[in-house]
């Protein structure tokens, strides 16, 4: 690995820190470097504090040091305010001659400005270094400027023959054929996510919660469809407790924490749902209910990942689960019991 590649992975790894406490924020990481050591390192820990550079030069003891420094990061320096100042107006104050780019910034607030703005006050700039391993980084970050809808993961567990549930009806609990590992790995993704949907079936036979109960993090905004407003405030997902959001036919006021958005449900309800979160901001969705609601995303072919658990038992019989077809881009066991593969479309 080449110098300038090697800090700025470490720039990646600084960015991994802000998992799930950035957004709408992207993941950034960033170092000082002079004379091949490393001066600090600083990430964006969450929305509304310090950005990355600020971070990383704030913990500069010695100031005069980076006269003669490069400064790494993972996503191009901004050039607008917002909740905090341009960190490229930082960068320039602070004297620092070279600024290393892993990718530019999608968002049209900077797209290029921040870069823009460095060259104007002298300041080399070199783009592109970990170019793709950057992009993955902030997938969601970039799928929703890309692509105008937030970033899509598809969840669900299935026996090793390939149903997903039982065909028993009045269950008095949720049919559980993951382990307690695998369910606790399902925390851990909510709490990396501004929002998880599930359909009306699974919240009439499940009563989930959808929080982050098994896992440190915040919870989720807590997503379903309910066509005919059939759920009754008895349910854990309308208990006012959490931001949750209903998308109906029928009209009805806001609640407490809850947001009634009426839409159609003849027509493009997935694409009418996604452009709806997108325009509340909202980077990511994963979609962990039901198999009609599965399968409704993978038939728009709208999905940027699903993340499936084999399960060492044989239902028999029951209800199948979906077939998505994709590139596997990991297989492994979380436990003997479990196997979790993930994928990305063709």
């Amino acid at each position: 690995m080449k110098h300038k590649e090697i800090f700025m992975y470490r720039a990646i790894q600084l960015a991994k820190n802000g998992l799930g406490f950035t957004s709408p924020n992207p993941m950034v990481g960033c170092l000082i470097e002079r004379n091949g050591l490393i001066l600090s390192e600083g990430w964006h820990y969450k929305v509304g504090m310090d950005h990355a550079e600020v971070n990383a030069i704030n913990r500069v003891e010695n100031l005069s040091l980076l006269i003669d420094s490069t400064l790494y990061v993972t996503l191009e320096p901004c050039a607008h305010f917002g909740n905090t100042p341009p960190c490229v107006d930082l960068i320039i104050k602070s004297k620092i001659p070279r600024v290393v780019i892993g990718i530019k910034d999608p968002c049209n607030k900077v797209n290029g400005l921040g870069i823009q703005k460095l060259r104007e006050n002298g300041i080399e700039v070199i783009e592109n270094v970990l170019k793709d391993q950057c992009r993955i980084l902030n997938k969601r970050f970039f799928t929703f400027y890309k692509k105008k809808r937030p970033y899509v993961i598809l969840k669900w567990a299935q026996s090793n023959d390939g149903f997903m549930d039982s065909l028993k009806v009045n269950k008095k609990k949720p049919s559980w054929i993951s382990g307690i590992y695998s369910r606790q790995l399902s925390h851990k993704w909510r709490s990396e996510e501004d929002s998880i949907l599930v359909g009306r079936k699974t919240v009439f036979n499940d009563n989930p919660k959808l929080d982050v109960r098994e896992w440190f993090g915040y919870d989720p905004i807590r997503i379903f469809m309910d066509r005919k407003l059939s759920i009754s405030t008895s349910y854990f997902i309308l208990d006012g407790t959490k931001k949750t959001i209903v998308f109906t036919e029928k009209k009805k006021e806001n609640q407490k924490n809850t947001e009634f958005v009426q839409i159609s449900f003849d027509k493009d309800i997935i694409k009418n749902i996604l452009n709806y979160l997108y325009k509340k901001n909202i980077l990511s969705l994963i979609v962990e209910g039901g198999k009609i609601t599965l399968e409704s995303f993978i038939k728009e072919n709208i999905w940027d990942e699903s993340r499936i658990f084999i399960c060492n038992l044989f239902m028999q019989n029951g209800l199948m689960a979906p077939v998505i077809d994709g590139i596997v881009i990991k297989n492994m066991y979380i436990e003997e019991k479990d196997r979790l593969i993930i994928k990305i479309p063709f």
